[in-house]
């Protein structure tokens, strides 16, 4: 009896705790938690126009905005979702300067995580950037990394790289999750990579561990800790450089996979979610790229883990907004370092105008929205075609580019120097210059159709691989077959000649490095119904770990940079663009047609094993139906004859 006493006056006593607990965050006041974010800034520190002459973006504006956003809320919490380098000439000065992680330190932002563009200088390239940012002694971000890790020692792919960057990570402070504490609120921050953002960053030498079970670990573990440093629990954001597209995507699946997420900014896909995305117990949100927009997002939160939204804006970073005189001073700093130190190898200088257009080109979104040919497409794709005959005097039959290589498009006026490298921006050659150099490859005559097939077919299930080629000519009816939809393909010669493609003959063609490594992922992406098979002089098929040694120079052993063909191509124009580019010139013809002579015209195995298959259905349907009426008629005459048989 006694026993039992003294358990039911423990048990009391547990459930008196319990319940003043309880009461306790019932009763606590209500914080107000403030979020500023942005994603894919993409070095962008400059205001840039877009193709229509409209001004926006610039971080010296961007800090304007973060100044009066914290003006109204001391407490309020700056964060990044990832890609906040590559994209304009100041990502040059990357791994040496660390400009970017640099400036976001002095903007105020106290947190953000890696997204697949980081990685375009490869893993050394990553470390020696977080190694040059901490030597400046300036202020920086804290970096959140749960599931884009390098090998460990043991693994098939550790290395020299690898052991470089878990050093710079350990120097850098770079962990799975970390709390801050604003005000009354404390913030628990996960860093996420999509698998799209891992299949974006080919040369990266990062392991991509599965996302929802480690966002899972991270967010169980930052919750303990918050509580037990804080006695509450944490507002959970995951920065997450996974992507949400018309609320659909890889981060809706994270919110709907994951509990304990009260917040993802969505990097990636660079989306402008003008509303934010209810998932379960979570809130997604996007402002879109290239710092246009500062999100604004209000919640009001609780010691208990609830969490309510109660405001979002985008706020329009444009020449509406004053610029901060410091951070326009430290950019103008970084241009002159640049011009020291990279554009003098090749005689440019940053603001050098090297032609002036009077034409309208496509938006990068316009680029992407459909399948069409493009002016801006055309214009690279010659440049990549001219750069190449002039480096080394050898034809080339066909020189290509895609869209989601195309970074920036031109706007009316002059181009500067800095306008043509924000339109091919990304990467890193061999020779460790930033700028993907030009490669040249051989294809035979049925891997010349398959990569125009890839344009037709590929397109509408990854927009990225939309291509625009120089050298030849194509149509395709989306309303055919996939994989059967070109219709017509020949060459066409710079006298505007045409020759038709022979399947066993090679033919040179050149790309961009990025665009080259891509080639294996054809075969992938067409479900192992199309290959591409990238080959050297000899027909031999190349070594996709070797195709680096198939990068083109110039005749002083330089690598041909992207960017640098459109410069040089731009400058042999005379100071004004070509009136070729002023419309599309029927190198690529789209159209839907229904026409059966049009839907079957050039049928390829693809189409005819489609309609055997259909006529074997049909045939299948035929005799079901033809047994069934059969079989129905025999009952009928069956049960007739009864009948007679009983009236007799």
């Amino acid at each position: 009896m006694k026993l039992f006493r003294r358990c039911s006056a423990l048990l009391l006593a547990f459930v008196m705790a319990a319940a003043v607990t309880l009461c306790a965050f019932a009763d606590a006041p209500v914080s107000k938690a403030t979020v500023l974010f942005t994603h894919d800034m993409h070095s962008h520190l400059l205001p840039a126009n877009d193709e229509s002459g409209r001004s926006y973006g610039g971080y010296a504006r961007l800090k304007t905005a973060i100044d009066a956003q914290k003006a109204l809320d001391p407490n309020a919490l700056l964060v990044d979702g990832g890609d906040f380098s590559m994209g304009s000439l100041f990502q040059t000065s990357y791994a040496t300067t660390a400009a970017e992680l640099r400036i976001m330190g002095m903007l105020g932002y106290e947190a953000t995580t890696f997204g697949n563009h980081e990685f375009d200088y490869r893993a050394a390239g990553l470390a020696s950037m977080l190694h040059a940012a901490l030597d400046s002694g300036d202020p920086l971000p804290a970096i959140v990394d749960t599931n884009y890790l390098p090998p460990v020692e043991g693994d098939a792919d550790y290395g020299p790289d690898a052991q470089a960057v878990w050093d710079a990570f350990a120097r850098y402070g770079v962990t799975e999750y970390t709390l801050i504490e604003k005000g009354d609120v404390v913030y628990a921050l996960i860093g996420l990579v999509g698998v799209d953002s891992d299949e974006c960053a080919p040369m990266s030498g990062m392991i991509l561990h599965d996302r929802f079970t480690m966002a899972q670990q991270a967010v169980d573990k930052a919750r303990n800790a918050c509580y037990e440093q804080y006695g509450k629990q944490p507002l959970v954001i995951a920065l997450s450089h996974s992507g949400t597209d018309n609320g659909k995507g890889e981060d809706y699946e994270l919110a709907e996979k994951v509990t304990g997420i009260d917040l993802i900014v969505s990097g990636h896909s660079h989306s402008v979610i003008s509303q934010p995305i209810h998932v379960k117990d979570t809130w997604i949100v996007s402002c879109g790229e290239y710092s246009k927009n500062l999100g604004v997002v209000t919640l009001d939160y609780k010691p208990n883990g609830e969490v309510n939204l109660t405001d979002y804006q985008l706020i329009p970073i444009d020449g509406t907004l004053a610029e901060d005189p410091d951070i326009s001073a430290l950019v103008e700093s970084y241009k002159l370092e640049i011009d020291r130190d990279y554009l003098s190898r090749f005689g440019m200088t940053f603001d050098q105008v090297i032609s002036h257009n009077p034409y309208t080109f496509d938006s990068v979104d316009a680029v992407y929205a459909t399948a069409h040919e493009s002016t801006l497409g055309n214009l690279l794709s010659d440049s990549y075609k001219w750069a190449a005959e002039q480096a080394d005097g050898l034809r080339v039959d066909m020189a290509l580019t895609a869209s989601g290589v195309i970074r920036e498009s031109f706007a009316v006026g002059d181009l500067t120097v800095s306008d043509v490298f924000n339109a091919a921006s990304l990467g890193i050659g061999a020779d460790g210059v930033p700028g993907y150099p030009l490669i040249a490859i051989y294809l035979n005559g049925r891997d010349l159709k398959n990569a125009m097939e890839v344009d037709a077919s590929v397109y509408p299930l990854m927009h990225a691989a939309q291509l625009f080629c120089s050298g030849v000519e194509y149509s395709f009816n989306t309303n055919r077959m996939i994989f059967n939809k070109v219709d017509h393909a020949v060459l066409r010669r710079d006298d505007g000649t045409t020759e038709a493609i022979v399947d066993d003959q090679l033919y040179r063609v050149v790309t961009g490095l990025y665009c080259g490594q891509m080639l294996g992922a054809v075969e992938s992406k067409s479900f192992g119904l199309l290959t591409v098979t990238a080959r050297d002089a000899q027909g031999n098929p190349i070594d996709m770990e070797r195709i680096e040694d198939y990068i083109i120079h110039d005749a002083d052993g330089n690598e041909v940079k992207e960017w640098h063909a459109v410069a040089t191509y731009l400058q042999s124009m005379g100071g004004e663009l070509d009136a070729k580019y002023s419309a599309p010139d029927g190198r690529k013809v789209v159209y839907s047609s229904l026409n059966p002579v049009k839907l079957l015209r050039a049928a390829n195995k693809f189409t005819f094993i489609v309609l055997a298959v259909i006529l074997v259905l049909i045939l299948i349907v035929a005799l079901v139906v033809f047994l069934i009426v059969r079989r129905v008629r025999r009952r009928r005459s069956s049960s007739y004859r009864k009948y007679k048989k009983r009236r007799h």
